[in-house]
């Protein structure tokens, strides 16, 4: 349990921090909100931009792959159908919630838990790549979407995702990694040093908005808070043991990978893009917040009864 515990420690320490810069005033509001800008639309790519162009994609797509799709999309499935049918939230906040109670937190803790618990960083690679090229895309698209409060035609809808800078990253990298196109060190060691700031960046801002925000499970999305975190710690990783063991006939450490990282927490670059539209934020910050604390003794029971 050694790589669940350095994760969380890792990750708890610069919240920790951000939090702190916030309380002593070194930073403010405005800071945080220069944090996320420079993340998502500088960091982030770059340091998705390596993880995929450096990335096994044959090795991905195998039955890894499906478990965790299906698993998400259900997750996420059953989120929509509450918020739409109990609080009625407007599309872009069930994207931010659906989005917090299926991302998992694949690159800050999967990987560290993937190398140290499983023994091999290969088998989070799946759940990247997916988060990567087809969901944070699909969820744009559609957030960007509703942000032009109108119907936009069949060709702006399809061009919206390649609009964003993330969503072009994660593609070129893709690529890059298909095609194997050598990169040369002038390239790679800016995109190295920009994108090491995207983790951390993200952390700091989370951090700063423990402080400055409405304390967390003290707001309106209490309720909601409570569902994802279900969602998320429970019903997602028990959905991705019965289809890994019951469908594609997993067992041992490859049963035990599908399900331990389905039950990661949410991911913290869910409060970055919630806080980039503006829709969603208190909910996205809180899910956060409630899984990572809570993921702690979910990740040790699961890693205990099927380890």
């Amino acid at each position: 349990m050694q790589g669940v515990l350095e994760g969380f420690s890792t990750i708890g320490i610069v919240i920790v921090l951000g939090f702190l810069l916030a309380h002593f005033k070194v930073v403010g509001a405005e800071s945080q909100l220069l944090l996320s800008r420079l993340v998502i639309f500088v960091a982030t790519p770059a340091l998705l931009f390596r993880l995929l162009s450096r990335a096994d994609v044959a090795a991905a797509f195998s039955s890894n792959l499906v478990v965790a799709a299906a698993s998400a999309v259900t997750t996420a499935a059953v989120y929509v159908a509450v918020a739409r049918r109990v609080w009625q939230r407007e599309t872009p906040d069930i994207v931010v919630g659906a989005l917090s109670s299926a991302y998992v937190n694949a690159g800050n803790l999967g990987l560290p838990i993937a190398v140290y618990v499983l023994g091999d960083g290969a088998y989070v690679a799946p759940t990247l790549l997916l988060q990567l090229v087809v969901f944070t895309p699909t969820a744009f698209a559609i957030l960007d979407t509703s942000a032009h409060g109108r119907r936009p035609s069949v060709g702006r809808a399809l061009g919206q995702p390649f609009r964003n800078p993330i969503t072009v990253a994660s593609l070129l990298g893709l690529a890059m990694a298909l095609t194997h196109w050598p990169l040369s060190g002038a390239v790679t060691r800016p995109l190295d040093l920009v994108g090491a700031m995207a983790v951390p960046g993200a952390l700091l801002a989370y951090g700063i908005s423990l402080r400055l925000g409405p304390r967390p499970m003290n707001g309106d999305a209490a309720g909601e808070v409570v569902l994802v975190t279900l969602l998320k710690l429970v019903f997602q990783p028990g959905v991705a043991y019965l289809l890994g063991s019951q469908v594609f006939g997993l067992e041992g450490q490859s049963l035990l990978a599908v399900t331990l990282i389905a039950g990661l927490p949410t991911a913290q670059n869910i409060f970055i893009y919630a806080t980039r539209y503006g829709r969603g934020s208190v909910l996205a910050r809180d899910a956060i917040f409630v899984t990572t604390m809570l993921s702690v003794p979910a990740l040790l029971i699961i890693a205990a009864v099927l380890a």
